[in-house]
């Protein structure tokens, strides 16, 4: 009810696509063989939606067809190398196997996922915190941009920071994943701001939320039950406060993407305004949203984005591209 109310005439569209199945991307590992992997995924038909979708800007905008900036003044995060098939192509791809250099090959995601990595536009030599990170994907696709100096990935969950060290130490080469590049904790996120204030270039803060596809798929501890209804209601409250501590914790000039797998604007572009006004007002700390329109542009022929957000972007899932949900906001603290 509440979906079709925000939604309109989209919401039945966007609901059996949620009902069918999803479909995924394969992020390739740069730790591997990585062109020995990108050539195998082209035998299957896929295409390298990052790079294309670059290459594909960076040739309009030579041309003169855009205005539009070149993608280095919206700084997209380098080397990452993610395949998907062309819209309305179902096919899958096979499960990821080990390689030659003993770390698996690919990462299968909702490709939509890749967007809140690409968005911070990270840099080489940046100190990054990715404030919610288990299961993992993120946090992956961050240490494969080769950008960050030091990684903290913290989860408060014991069980959620167990599927994270599961995923690294298949993916991550050991010299990486225990020299001092990664720091793994399990912290309270709400309080990272008194914790470490200040600190990073660039702070990804993936919160917990109501998880629409795959709630509506599993029964087991569903956060749309009639018990966890209280739960639900307070959940864009805990937002705001993990929000507010990844601004706080940002240097005065970095950048913070927010993003949600739900489709509420309660959980969405809402967080976003209440966590810069309690900032604003609680600590004098002013933050800007910066404009995603151009990314959004880049990135169309991949995925389908929802065209009324009042701040930042949102991929809706859509039967010829059924990735997403995805929300991501970027925004900068200015002091």
């Amino acid at each position: 009810m509440a979906y079709s109310v925000q939604f309109g005439d989209l919401w039945p569209s966007i609901c059996v696509s949620l009902l069918s199945e999803q479909k995924y991307g394969a992020l390739v590992n740069n730790f591997a063989a990585w062109d020995h992997v990108s050539a195998k995924l082209e035998q299957l038909s896929a295409k390298d939606f990052v790079n294309e979708a670059i290459s594909h800007w960076e040739l309009q905008s030579e041309g003169g067809q855009s205005a539009a900036p070149s993608p280095a003044s919206w700084a997209c995060s380098p080397n990452l190398r993610c395949f998907t098939f062309d819209r309305g192509d179902i096919s899958r791809f096979p499960p990821a196997r080990p390689g030659s250099l003993g770390v698996m090959e690919y990462y299968l995601m909702d490709a939509a996922s890749l967007l809140p990595v690409l968005a911070p536009g990270l840099q080489p030599g940046d100190i990054v915190l990715d404030l919610c990170a288990a299961p993992g994907g993120k946090t992956l696709a961050l240490l494969q941009t080769g950008c960050c100096r030091n990684l903290a990935a913290n989860d408060l969950s014991p069980s959620r920071i167990a599927r994270l060290q599961k995923i690294l130490h298949s993916y991550v080469p050991e010299e990486i994943r225990d020299g001092n590049q990664v720091r793994v904790t399990s912290w309270d996120g709400r309080k990272w701001g008194e914790l470490e204030g200040d600190t990073y270039d660039r702070v990804l803060v993936d919160v917990p939320c109501t998880t629409d596809r795959h709630s509506l798929h599993e029964e087991e501890n569903n956060i749309f039950k009639r018990s966890r209804k209280k739960e639900r209601q307070i959940l864009p409250v805990l937002q705001v406060q993990l929000l507010a501590a990844g601004l706080r914790a940002t240097k005065p000039g970095g950048h913070v993407v927010y993003s949600t797998c739900s489709l509420s604007h309660l959980q969405n572009e809402y967080v976003v305004q209440g966590a810069i006004e309690l900032l604003a007002n609680q600590y004098s700390i002013q933050v800007q949203v910066e404009d995603l329109t151009h990314f959004r542009r880049v990135f169309m022929d991949t995925f389908c984005f929802f065209s009324s957000c009042q701040v930042g972007e949102l991929v809706i899932p859509n039967l010829m591209a059924n990735f997403g949900p995805m929300y991501f906001c970027k925004m900068r603290r200015l002091t």
